[in-house]
């Protein structure tokens, strides 16, 4: 059975920054111990209930992908064991599958997305501006619809409980300089359509995704945190995939689209979830493993 843990605790350690999912401890050798909780964020808001299992399929998936695109970018991961880093009396079965041990980076202050398909946030703005985060497109375009080229619309990083803004590539520049940001744009692109076409070959479509970046001391740009998984992109069947509605998926957006039913204003606290919603996003974010990875967790 997968472990649940909302909030890590490790004796002798101290978090020096607890996020939406991650809790990051500091070791003593330019080093992160970095765990995945099972905490569920949706519109920026922590909700109150834990996905069982969630933060162990995060950082598998996550450590697949990371594995599969090391010939387009290096990536945090030392290959450190976990169990070397956990203090002493620590339960080691609750931490192996959800924590990794990571190089400790300097974080690029952007979110980096990749968009393939017109969704989500990216299809309110075009329905408003005919713009996708200010690149003209096509009139006439619909929901879901695939577009001709990948686009990168990067957004800010906000902190937990306030909301990202997408920003245009020219705030980009402004804000981390013009080589870095062309860096991240054309790694963030070869990325998507690596994975977009890993997963098509095995059923999924990948509307979007969410990268983050850091960079070392010598400047090195390393791509970090997660990667490719059901929090940070859009999972489809392509099966079940049809322009104009917004396709059922592997990921968040079954949670989103409840949250989308309720009188709630998207601001803290966020309301409970039912143990339907929970057990089917648990369900969701498993079958996304298990298609793209083909990892199963016990």
């Amino acid at each position: 059975m997968p472990t649940c843990l909302k909030q890590s605790d490790l004796p002798g350690l101290q978090p020096t920054y607890r996020g939406k999912v991650r809790d990051v401890y500091e070791l003593s050798d330019d080093r992160l111990l970095i765990v995945a909780s099972d905490r569920l964020s949706a519109f920026d808001v922590i909700l109150p209930d834990p996905i069982p299992g969630k933060g162990e399929m995060l950082t598998q998936i996550s450590n697949f992908w990371f594995g599969k695109t090391e010939h387009l970018m290096p990536n945090h991961l030392t290959g450190t064991p976990v169990a070397e880093v956990l203090p002493e009396g620590t339960d080691i079965a609750l931490y192996e599958k959800r924590a990794v041990v990571t190089k400790k980076l300097t974080p690029v202050p952007v979110e980096a997305i990749a968009r393939g398909y017109l969704i989500g946030s990216g299809w309110k703005d075009y329905q408003a501006t005919g713009q996708l985060c200010g690149i003209d497109l096509p009139a006439g375009l619909r929901q879901a619809e695939q577009l001709a080229e990948p686009i990168f619309t990067p957004s800010t990083k906000a902190a937990a409980g306030d909301h990202d803004e997408n920003i245009g590539f020219d705030q980009m520049v402004a804000k981390i300089g013009g080589e870095l940001a062309e860096k991240v744009r054309e790694a963030t692109l070869a990325i998507y359509r690596f994975a977009a076409a890993h997963a098509a070959e095995r059923g999924i479509l990948i509307a979007d995704t969410k990268l983050e970046f850091g960079t070392d001391a010598d400047g090195t740009l390393y791509v970090m945190d997660e990667m490719l998984t059901p929090d940070s992109s859009r999972f489809w069947p392509a099966d079940e995939y049809k322009v104009g509605t917004s396709p059922p998926s592997f990921d968040k957006q079954f949670v989103r689209d409840h949250l989308e039913t309720l009188d709630w204003n998207k601001k803290a606290p966020g309301p409970s979830l039912p143990s339907s919603i929970i057990e089917g996003t648990a369900a969701r974010y498993a079958e996304a493993l298990k298609r793209l990875a083909g990892i199963v967790l016990d």
